[in-house]
């Protein structure tokens, strides 16, 4: 456990206590063990001719090998990666495989999903972070968390995925080795085939599939020694490319149905606000529309084509309640959160030392303060989804991160069992943690109800997705620091003021459940730096406002990376030190950490000279059980802010495909850039004002940096890559800009002058 963690167990033990609490509850429920989540050939339906030897992975006669993939693809490439795992055991042919996605069931449960939430690093190997581990993966797969996010894919299916390919290769050798009549041990297996080594005698994995079912499930299979990985940590082409680039592939927003119809929506602008009444007389008489409904959410128009009932939407006259926040502006947002800062105590996080006293008696000082604004997902598919209510059965099709809340919440808007409710899921066209959310699902399940069987396509225009989604939180961060005699930090102090994105979430799933308490998200990427301080004080507040705030990628990471790290070049600017080497310095405890930021140093030539105009920041951050270290090449021109190149150095523990680990990076950078340079959601008289990408702005392909990713390769256990290379840009390219203008960018977006 590092030093900074320790002194405030005592202070957090009760979030890991509840948590413990909530195992203890399970006890009649299945470990999430590797093995307990093999599942049985049940889990996975078998087509004709098609054997399933467990619930991962499916053999057919034409030795075609299909794997379940319990995640939702949205560019991440799990399609590929999780299908990796199980054929590097399986010893199949990579040319063979294809895949499916998974059903809704218990060993699809996303056990490392709740690792998000507790408290521990990387580096933190001790009793309480593996009990704390061990009880949130057992929760995680009791409550049947069939979900995509925290960057967890690969951490969940690192070992029941290499187990159900290793299991089911024993269970091939051992029904040909019957057949021969020989030992197991003298069989190999390769490229979809047992081979008898004695002899060269070999079957192909169809021809002993159906024996292969029929025996026991061998217990302590052994898994492959890495020396003979072909696929693990080698660059692999995705699975899902080719259906893409030729038009096949189905999203969400592709999905017809025969006989469907369309639905458009009108949700009140003002957060709060419900529907008082409306006028749907001239809608109704307009041609194609089937059916005005109104839902909890709003009012929609249902037609025999998504245009008629978005024009008919507009002929609509809704008159909204009233509330308290008409007038609410994102100025009275600002001043909230700096009233509650100076106001309130908070919760602290870490108290090691005596932070404030420390600062008090300090013959200098440094503070500052950050701030972030709300921001939405903005991904490129529009919200979607179609239902359809029949004979007290329920049919969804939606593009979603949740697959079974958004079974759960369908069930529960039909009056249905969950068995009654069958869910498919597309391809998605973006997430970031918008999709996390079911509030599709529960508008077009609502809508469906009222169509006597017929099912319903709901499409969100732009403008919807924009003044209607569940944003990252704004936050307001104010840091003091004490520096002695010789310019040497002694202490360190950070309050935050953000919403708390676990209030929300349980306040939209669970009413009756949702209570302000410590939140952990919240204030990730503030509390568990890596820099060794003598004091340390972080504490937490938890604002309420009626601005509903969700996931979004990289979570409390988007926002604390650029108050930390930025804070921290003003620290090694204050005491005269080149940036790069007083982090170095500041983490001599943690050597990952080290290696990471030396590599994106080493690879960017940060002692090497730049052109006149231009200048490098670095920043290093870990979330998601990664380490991403990032140094930004950046230069203003026209009064505008240039990012020519992104140097990214990541530390994500084994490798499993290289390609899609640069990809991601590739990825999270250019979003985490987009907020820095462009994102902001703003209010006035209670209502967003941003409505498409016109006013949302996102980096366009002129705007777009040279990145270079550089892996650090090594055997420590996987972690995240979907997100850990956002956090860190925000603040590279903020510090390099301080290099150039000697003015410190302290809020976003970036605005110069």
């Amino acid at each position: 456990m590092s030093d900074l963690i320790k002194p405030v167990l005592s202070r957090r033990q009760f979030l890991i206590a509840g948590t413990a609490v909530g195992g203890g509850l399970l006890v009649g429920c299945a470990s999430p063990t590797p093995a307990n989540r093999l599942g049985s050939p049940t889990d996975f339906p078998a087509a004709q001719g098609e054997v399933a030897l467990n619930g991962w992975v499916k053999i057919g006669p034409d030795g075609r090998i299909t794997v379940a993939v319990p995640r939702s693809e949205m560019g991440q490439g799990v399609m590929t990666s999780l299908p990796m795992l199980l054929v590097e055991e399986l010893d199949a042919r990579w040319e063979d495989v294809s895949v499916e996605q998974a059903p809704v069931a218990r060993i699809y449960a996303n056990t490392a999903l709740l690792l998000n939430v507790i408290p521990f690093g990387v580096d933190d190997d001790s009793w309480v972070a593996r009990v704390a581990r061990s009880t949130v993966q057992r929760l995680g797969y009791a409550l049947s968390l069939q979900v995509t996010g925290g960057s967890s894919s690969i951490r969940d299916a690192w070992e029941p995925l290499r187990l159900a390919g290793a299991t089911a290769r024993a269970m091939l050798i051992q029904a040909a080795a019957k057949q021969w009549q020989v030992k197991p041990q003298t069989c190999d297996a390769d490229n979809g085939r047992v081979i008898h080594t004695a002899t060269g005698r070999s079957l192909r994995y169809a021809e002993l599939a159906e024996a292969a079912a029929k025996l026991a499930v061998p217990d302590d299979v052994p898994f492959k020694d890495p020396a003979r990985y072909k696929l693990i940590g080698k660059p692999v082409r995705r699975l899902d490319i080719p259906a893409k680039t030729n038009g096949q592939a189905q999203f969400g927003i592709d999905v017809k149905v025969d006989g469907m119809a369309y639905a458009a929506l009108a949700q009140p602008p003002v957060f709060g606000s419900q529907v008082k009444s409306f006028d749907d007389s001239a809608a109704r008489s307009m041609r194609g529309v089937l059916k005005v409904v109104q839902i909890r959410d709003g009012v929609a128009v249902v037609a025999n084509s998504w245009w008629r009932a978005k024009q008919a939407l507009a002929q609509v006259k809704i008159e909204y309640t009233r509330t308290e926040h008409d007038q609410l502006s994102s100025a009275d947002i600002r001043k909230q959160f700096e009233r509650e800062l100076q106001e309130r105590s908070g919760f602290g996080f870490v108290s090691k030392g005596n932070a404030s006293r420390t600062i008090e008696a300090a013959p200098k000082r440094l503070e500052a303060t950050y701030w972030a604004p709300y921001l939405a997902h903005a991904a490129m598919e529009p919200i979607n989804c179609v239902a359809r209510v029949k004979d007290k059965k329920v049919e969804v099709w939606v593009s979603t991160q949740s697959p079974s809340l958004a079974k759960w919440k369908a069930a529960q808007i039909a009056g249905v069992d969950m068995d009654d409710v069958t869910l498919h899921v597309p391809l998605l066209g973006g997430g970031f943690g918008r999709r996390l959310e079911i509030d599709m699902v529960e508008q077009a399940v609502e809508i469906a109800k009222a169509l006597d069987g017929q099912a319903v396509k709901l499409v969100w225009t732009r403008e919807d997705d924009t003044q209607h989604d569940m944003y990252r939180p704004a936050a307001l961060s104010r840091f003091e620091a004490a520096l002695d005699k010789e310019g040497r930090v002694t202490a360190w102090s950070n309050k935050l003021v953000a919403q708390s994105i676990g209030y929300d979430s349980v306040k939209r799933l669970l009413p009756w459940a949702a209570a302000d308490t410590p939140d952990k998200n919240q204030i990730e990427g503030a509390f568990d730096i890596p820099y060794d301080f003598e004091h340390i004080s972080v504490r937490q507040v938890r604002p309420q406002t009626p601005v509903p705030v969700g996931s979004w990628r990289s979570v409390g990471h988007s926002y604390n990376a650029f108050f930390t790290e930025s804070f921290v070049d003003e620290l090694a600017h204050a005491v005269g030190q080149d940036p790069y080497q007083y982090r170095r310095q500041l983490i001599a405890q943690h050597p990952r950490h080290r290696i990471v930021l030396d590599l994106a140093a080493q690879k960017a030539g940060w002692d090497q000279p730049l052109p006149k105009g231009m200048a490098r920041g670095i920043a290093l951050h870990e979330s998601f059980g990664s380490i991403c270290a990032q140094v930004a090449e950046v230069s203003i021109d026209n009064g505008q802010v240039k990012v020519h190149r992104v140097v990214c150095a990541i530390d994500c523990g084994i490798v499993v495909n290289p390609d899609t680990v640069e990809a991601q990076m590739q990825s999270s950078i250019v979003f985490g850039l987009s907020a820095a340079l462009f994102g902001e959601i703003t209010l006035s008289q209670g209502r967003v004002e941003q409505s498409s990408f016109p006013s949302y702005d996102m980096v366009r392909l002129a705007q777009m940096p040279k990145i270079e990713t550089h892996i650090v390769r090594n055997t420590h256990a996987p972690g995240g890559v979907g997100e850990p290379g956002t956090p860190p840009i925000a603040p590279a390219v903020a510090n390099a800009l301080y290099v150039l203008t000697r003015q410190r960018i302290r809020s976003l977006p970036i605005r110069l002058g």
